[in-house]
């Protein structure tokens, strides 16, 4: 059995308008899923296309209070369990943290293709679009599990120079990505999480325009790109991911990618900008990976 996965993040808000967010039927409609429906202490569902097995709610409360909520989550016949602790850092400041349970490890989750594998990047994601929802910013694009053109956009208040920048630079993609990158910044070049010289599974730079584009080459096939086109001052990012083979979307990678995109726009819009993410804390993530938070 693993590790729980631990993740925590500071939030704009008090604890009661947090609390709302996380048990409110149509809060949840927002920020989290499709479809949602509570009614504490004896139900708390969520379910739809932006939901992993999200056909029908798999959902079941097991504790709720003003500072707690935490249920199960059965997946592929594993019972998985979700809790989240709200604590007071000031009175317009809360951290969330969100306890799992139940998940594989990190080596296990990356190996896998199943619905389990989806939970930490799904919550990762989640959580990004929980602090934007309370801090009253636009949400980032959700994963739809329905779909495999894996695809999204959003308007940034950044010029695209801006914007490049941030996307190239490694020490500033380690800041708001929230892991150590390394890079050859080049086409040709490659581009990784962690230490070049012990990465075999770096990805390649196939496409470098400044101010205009980025494209990453994995290994496996996949292609990450970044376009970038400028208006009035601000920029509109599409980024999309493709080169798998049909019938098996990487959602995993793709929710992981949208949770960094969400960070990157906080990175260049924040004033007095710090990460969401106070720990991370997975079963098994190799040192050095995850930066400090």
């Amino acid at each position: 059995m693993s590790e729980p996965t631990k993740i925590s993040i500071r939030v704009k808000a008090a604890v009661k308008e947090a609390h709302h967010a996380l048990t409110d039927a149509g809060e949840l409609r927002v920020w989290l899923a499709e479809h949602a429906e509570v009614e504490l202490p004896h139900r708390y569902e969520f379910w739809g296309r932006h939901t992993p097995a999200g056909d029908a709610p798999h959902q079941r409360p097991l504790h709720a209070d003003d500072h707690t909520l935490r249920f199960s989550w059965e997946l592929e016949g594993q019972e998985t369990t979700a809790e989240f602790v709200l604590q007071e850092e000031a009175p317009d400041s809360t951290i969330v943290t969100l306890t799992l349970t139940g998940l594989p490890g990190f080596h296990e989750m990356l190996a896998q293709n199943n619905v389990l594998g989806l939970l930490y990047t799904f919550w990762t994601a989640s959580l990004a679009n929980l602090v934007d929802h309370l801090e009253g910013r636009e949400l980032t694009p959700k994963c739809d599990f329905t779909s495999e053109e894996l695809r999204a956009q959003l308007l940034i208040d950044a010029a695209p120079h801006a914007v490049y920048d941030a996307l190239t630079d490694p020490a500033k993609v380690t800041a708001w990505f929230g892991a150590n990158i390394e890079a050859e910044m080049h086409v040709g070049g490659r581009w990784c999480m962690g230490p070049l010289e012990a990465n075999a599974e770096a990805a390649k730079i196939v496409e470098l325009a400044a101010d205009h584009k980025l494209s990453l080459r994995w290994p496996d096939g996949l292609v990450e790109s970044w376009e970038l086109e400028g208006s009035g001052g601000k920029t509109q990012l599409t980024f999309v991911q493709s080169g798998f083979d049909e019938g098996h979307a990487p959602y995993a990678a793709w929710m992981g990618s949208l949770g960094g995109t969400s960070q990157l726009r906080r990175y260049l819009e924040v004033d007095n900008w710090r990460p969401i993410w106070t720990q991370i804390q997975l079963d098994g993530v190799p040192d050095g990976l995850l930066t400090n938070q």
